[in-house]
């Protein structure tokens, strides 16, 4: 079953406006498949194929002129060398857009490549797994707290969420297997991989927290430089996120230390080694894991409109906490707190209260509470609750997100 992607509605303006498209994630996030859907009027191909790929490497003149006016070339980064080749044909017809399109699952050397040969010349779009409004039509869930608990069981790979009776545990397994050996091991230099994998392993045990690369350094007994290439791998991968703190000097922002989500629960479970909807919702990671559920959504929804997400969390000296700020398009930060409940309290809305009168000079919108909570409604005065998949919708919609009116009374 296909389910279309969110971002599919951008390829149309996208393809009017540059001679190419690049479109990056991570594997089996489903890039080939939407874009074969999308555009059945592309020649496609795919390097993964080695007589293509010989081909590409030793003729690339006649490897593209075989594809004709228009093509989609998957897994461009097998074959780099090509690129050249297609910059002197965009140049050699600058009028003409929407010619070719790439794919990719490394996105670090990918993008290098291509910004190094196209500049100019390609857009960027990156397709993460299925987002909830994809997830919800492979399997329908209405509650915010029913979603999280599905899709960390589930995983939001396209293949786990519309392949019934799949074995998610061994789908994992093989993931992660083919991860580190066919594309890690084959492009970085990252020593062990059996290193490798329990380095994975404490990142998801450690989802949502603050990155202590010293002591994950020492947990693994390797140096905190190996621990640095190894974030800077499964960040390009499209594994993981890490959340930069916010300071009002934008420049100071990268000096402290981010704090790291995966963008899939589901592979965040696996590597924790958690299986049940009980330690999903109740257990000693329930609260990290829908934090990290939450970040994960965020981000894919700036992703599907094309944009880079900006986000942050804050931490201050002063025992000041705030989850999530969002930039938003007015240049107004929006903070929120991130709690699974039901019930939100008044208490639960101290830090965002904190926040609006220590940071007024940056006139923030009214906080958020995003929790289980059915529907929105105030907690005090400029702090609303708001459902996951409420806020969802209205981020996606990028609509405007203000705080209901204070209770009567």
């Amino acid at each position: 079953m296909y389910i279309p992607r969110t971002i599919e509605t951008l390829l149309p303006r996208t393809l009017a406006t540059f001679p190419c498209l690049a479109v990056t994630g991570p594997r089996q996030s489903g890039k080939s498949t939407m874009l074969r859907q999308a555009l059945p009027e592309y020649r496609y191909v795919t390097l993964d194929d080695p007589a293509v790929l010989a081909q590409a490497h030793n003729d690339p003149v006649y490897f593209l002129d075989s594809l004709g006016d228009r093509c989609i070339i998957d897994e461009i980064q097998l074959a780099p060398g090509i690129l050249s080749y297609v910059k002197m044909r965009v140049d050699a017809e600058r009028n003409r857009n929407g010619r070719f399109v790439f794919t990719g699952s490394q996105q670090f050397g990918m993008i290098r490549n291509l910004g190094d040969s196209l500049a100019g010349r390609i857009a960027l779009l990156d397709l993460l797994p299925f987002a909830v409004e994809e997830f919800r039509q492979a399997i329908p869930v209405d509650s915010g707290l029913e979603l999280f608990a599905t899709s960390s069981l589930t995983g939001t790979y396209p293949q786990l969420a519309t392949t019934p009776g799949l074995d998610r545990g061994l789908w994992y397994t093989s993931y992660i297997q083919t991860y580190l050996e066919r594309d890690i091991r084959s492009l970085y230099d990252i020593g062990s991989l059996r290193e490798f994998h329990r380095f994975m392993q404490l990142l998801a045990v450690r989802c949502s927290q603050v990155l202590n690369m010293s002591a994950l350094a020492t947990d693994i007994g390797v140096s905190v430089t190996t621990i640095k290439r190894w974030l800077s791998v499964l960040e390009a991968g499209r594994i993981i996120h890490l959340l930069p703190p916010h300071f009002n000097n934008l420049g100071k922002r990268i000096t402290k230390a981010p704090k790291v989500y995966f963008l899939d629960t589901g592979l965040a479970c696996h590597l924790a080694g958690l299986r049940d909807r009980e330690q999903i919702l109740s257990g000693a990671m329930a609260g990290p894991l829908f934090e990290n559920f939450c970040i994960q959504e965020v981000v894919k929804s700036f992703a599907n409109r094309g944009e880079q997400p900006r986000i942050s969390y804050l931490r201050t000296n002063n025992s000041l906490e705030v989850d999530l700020i969002i930039d938003t398009d007015a240049l107004r930060p929006l903070p929120i707190e991130i709690k699974l409940t039901r019930t939100p309290s008044m208490s639960m809305a101290s830090g965002l209260t904190r926040y609006a009168g220590l940071y007024a000079k940056l006139n923030p919108l009214d906080g958020l509470i995003l929790c289980g909570t059915d529907s929105r409604r105030p907690v005090c005065r400029g702090v609303d609750a708001i459902g996951v998949v409420e806020f969802l919708e209205l981020l996606s919609n990028n609509t405007k997100i203000t705080a209901s009116p204070p209770p009567e009374g």
